[in-house]
């Protein structure tokens, strides 16, 4: 029959400060199925890094150690975690229970690490009643006894179905009657088949196994044999230790995933307002980076339409030097264009859809008791549709109207406001500079155009306006549709071509302008893009000052919770276990500090709206691009303490103080 476990000669040394302590010198021990073995022997003899070492929870520096005649020091640190989560049961003196989870999530943990599909829950209620816990399943750990807490971590020393159980003082910190009663239940098991090491230092508590070791100095003195035990038990597992301690690659995972969710925000509720201050960080950025978006989104959507009621393919033909501005042009500076000029230029086809002189200055308008100052445009047949202007409410002038220089007017829903308060003014007459124009419509609104108000505007003929009301004989500017965008830069050239010719100027004559509308638009659109941009970036600064606070929050986290690392090694858990769970709990906080950033966000811009009248736009891509900086954030962030995490080792995060 072959040995469960085997010892060869082992040594162990701890380097504690600068000493070196020989834990175990050459201990060599034999261990066979069914077994119920205490080990014994005055403080600093070596018991509990027996125990230790046959637990897996630590490894010799040099010797042999077998379980079930294979040889522990060719197995990887994962696939010792696999043996512990299948071939071992502890149970320790401090009891190692999770206070924030309930009984039977404690019972049940062990199965976390197996990585097979399930919950479990009612396989560890049976484990509870099989040690006298079935009315307490509702209860966490710190509404038991201690005696009732070591009875929920044999529970759960027992919910794999262990071939061995290794106890640690499992009497030590409880009373007599408690003691008596826990070591029932270790008889009971072992009767049962299940092999038991224990440490103890109480005689009384040794009498219940059937061999004492006694150790002292690192070194076995006594080995007392006082029963045969049964076999019964011995080769259950033989044929299944490759699955033992195979890659979990080939099991289920769901539930282990599962689980680390479950556990994950069970860890970011336990800790409530430590919690909340850590995704504030990452709740201000998002926020402030959906806003901002939002902002910019807003500004170049608002931008788009204004261009839009501009026109399409405009061309604005100017007189001056692109340069020059004002009183700075000086004298024979300005080009005089005449109905001829914008006659010739619609005549460019099919370059040209269609031209429009306009004359343009400022006049007062009066209705009754009502006088604004206001910006008059006198305009041609087709102005209305190369700029969008066709009255929604009334009608554009006609043909007849513009030749017959009909003192007719459009007005803007500013100057209808200013003149008319909510009364409909089509049909109505005002005075402009003491002239009667009736009223035939009122202008599409267009909104601010920088610090100019489009709404603020009357229309009338182009001829009106030259020859009754500003008494000029010159066109302030032509206006020019070109057929297509492809064919923006050709019209561009024959139209210089064509005024030049007509005003017989050199090709280094300034006194003229052509303005492409679209290359406006796309330099205020790269613009708007850059200020989102920088928006933006300012804003994902309180990302990374969130991240850091998550990683800090992370770090403490692993400190404080070293011992319960410990015990998650102890029951199975491998280093991707332990860094996935850490990770997990990381993302959870930056990505529910996300979604509430992403409402708060949208929220804010709703407001900025609202009350300040600014145009905003939430698209889904700044929310899935804050969504996936969260989780980024919180990958990055918490690499770092759960790798550091995943590095302890079990029996020195067990030891942790």
């Amino acid at each position: 029959m072959k040995p469960v476990l085997e010892l060869r000669d082992v040594h162990r040394t701890y380097r504690i400060g600068e000493s070196t302590v020989n834990a175990l010198r050459g201990v060599t021990l034999t261990i066979d199925p069914g077994e119920f073995i205490a080990i014994m022997g005055p403080s600093g003899s070596g018991k509990s890094s027996l125990l230790q070492i046959l637990g897996l929870l630590d490894n010799p520096d040099q010797g042999e150690f077998l379980i079930l005649g294979h040889d522990i020091n060719s197995f990887s640190e994962d696939e010792q975690a696999g043996l512990r989560n299948n071939l071992a049961g502890f149970v320790f003196q401090q009891f190692h229970l999770l206070k924030r989870m309930s009984i039977v999530d404690n019972v049940r943990l062990p199965h976390i690490y197996s990585g097979l599909k399930g919950n479990f829950r009612e396989e560890a209620r049976q484990r509870l009643a099989l040690v006298g816990l079935e009315n307490r399943i509702g209860h966490t750990p710190n509404q038991l006894s201690g005696g009732e807490q070591q009875r929920v971590a044999i529970a759960r020393a027992l919910i794999r179905d262990p071939l061995i159980i290794f106890a640690d003082e499992p009497t030590g910190n409880l009373d007599t009657k408690n003691s008596l009663e826990i070591m029932k239940i270790l008889k009971d098991l072992n009767e049962k088949g299940k092999t038991v090491i224990m440490v103890t230092h109480e005689p009384d508590i040794a009498a219940f196994a059937n061999r004492v070791i006694t150790m002292r100095d690192g070194l076995i003195v006594s080995d007392e044999r006082r029963e045969r035990v049964s076999v019964a038990a011995a080769e259950l597992r033989e044929s299944d230790f490759s699955f033992m301690t195979g890659a979990r690659s080939s099991r289920l995972k769901d539930g282990r995933f599962i689980g680390f969710m479950a556990q994950a925000f069970q860890s970011i509720l336990a800790n409530k307002m430590r919690s909340f201050l850590s995704m504030l960080g990452i709740l201000v950025g998002v926020a402030s980076v959906i806003a901002m978006l939002a902002l910019g989104e807003g500004a170049k959507a608002a931008m788009q339409e204004q261009f839009k009621s501009m026109g399409s393919n405009m061309l604005s033909v100017r007189g001056g030097s692109a340069m020059l501005h004002g009183a700075a042009q000086g004298s024979g500076a300005v080009a005089r264009f005449t109905f001829r000029d914008a006659e010739d230029i619609a005549g460019l086809r099919p370059l040209v859809k269609a031209a429009d002189g306009t004359i343009s200055g400022n006049v007062r308008a009066v209705y009754e008791n009502s006088n604004w100052s206001t910006s008059l445009n006198g305009v041609g047949y087709d102005y209305g549709t190369m700029r969008a202007a066709v009255p929604a409410i009334g009608r554009w002038f006609t043909r007849e109207e513009i030749q017959a220089r009909a003192k007719v007017a459009i007005v803007g829903v500013t100057v209808a406001r200013e003149l008319f308060g909510s009364t409909n003014p089509v049909g109505r007459t005002i005075k402009i500079n003491r002239i009667n124009f009736k009223i035939i419509g009122i202008a599409p609104a267009k909104g601010f155009s920088g610090p100019r108000d489009e709404d603020d505007v009357v229309m009338i003929p182009v001829t009106t306006a030259m020859y009754r009301v500003l008494g000029k004989d010159y066109l302030s500017g032509i206006f020019v549709e070109v057929s297509s965008p492809a064919m923006m830069q050709q019209a561009k050239h024959s139209i210089d071509d064509l005024l030049r010719k007509n005003h017989h100027l050199s090709q280094d004559d300034d006194s003229f302008n052509i303005r492409d509308m679209t290359e406006i638009q796309q330099m205020l659109t790269s613009t708007t893009q850059t200020m989102s941009l920088l928006l933006g970036s300012i804003a994902a600064i309180s990302l990374v000052v969130g991240g850091i606070g998550i990683m800090n929050i992370m770090l403490v986290s692993v400190t404080e919770r070293t011992r319960e690392i410990g015990l998650r090694k102890s029951i199975g858990a491998r280093k991707n276990d332990i860094m996935l769970q850490f990770l997990v709990e990381s993302v959870g906080m930056t990505l529910s500090g996300g979604v509430i950033g992403i409402l708060i966000g949208i929220g804010t811009s709703f407001l900025l709206s609202f009350f300040a009248g600014w145009a905003v736009k939430t698209s889904v891509f700044s929310i899935l691009l804050a969504s996936v900086f969260s989780v980024m954030t919180g990958l990055f962030f918490g690499l770092w303490p759960a790798r550091k995490a995943a590095e302890l080792k079990p029996v020195e995060a067990l030891r942790y103080e």
